[in-house]
């Protein structure tokens, strides 16, 4: 089960966290690469990826953080979540009405494995994406 919280939708790689993330202090806010000392991901980048994630952790800092790595175009492309973090949909929120960014934000109860994925925000929609969707649709009669 799903459900939208910021709208929007977005088709990437998806990038699972192991362990929850404070942006602020464990995320290089000019590069989108995870640099918190310990972390399993560290060193990996959030940008163009759907980050998922069970939660946040940390500072209400993180929201200008998310929202900052937006504008710079080096933030996740979508965000899912295991719990609902206001604080991650703020900072897609503040990005998206102050720079026009879009990063949609749903959290999702299944658990949801590494892989090309489509999200949509406001229907709460996470789907594995077809590798190639033209080929697909050229079959759709069979």
């Amino acid at each position: 089960m799903s459900r939208g919280v910021v709208p929007g939708r977005a088709i990437a790689e998806t990038l699972v966290l192991e362990e929850p993330l404070s942006l602020w202090g464990g995320v290089d806010t000019t590069s989108g690469r995870i640099v918190e000392k310990g972390h399993p991901q560290c060193g990996e980048r959030l940008g163009g990826r759907i980050l998922v994630l069970d939660h946040g952790r940390g500072s209400s800092s993180s929201s200008s953080v998310l929202a900052e790595m937006l504008r710079l175009g080096v933030g996740p492309v979508g965000i899912v979540l295991r719990e609902n973090d206001s604080i991650l949909a703020i900072g897609a929120l503040v990005a998206q009405a102050l720079y026009g960014t879009v990063c949609p934000v749903v959290v999702a109860t299944e658990p949801l494995a590494a892989g090309l994925v489509e999200i949509d925000g406001e229907k709460g929609i996470v789907m594995l994406a077809l590798e190639n969707p033209g080929e697909d649709a050229d079959n759709s009669d069979h």
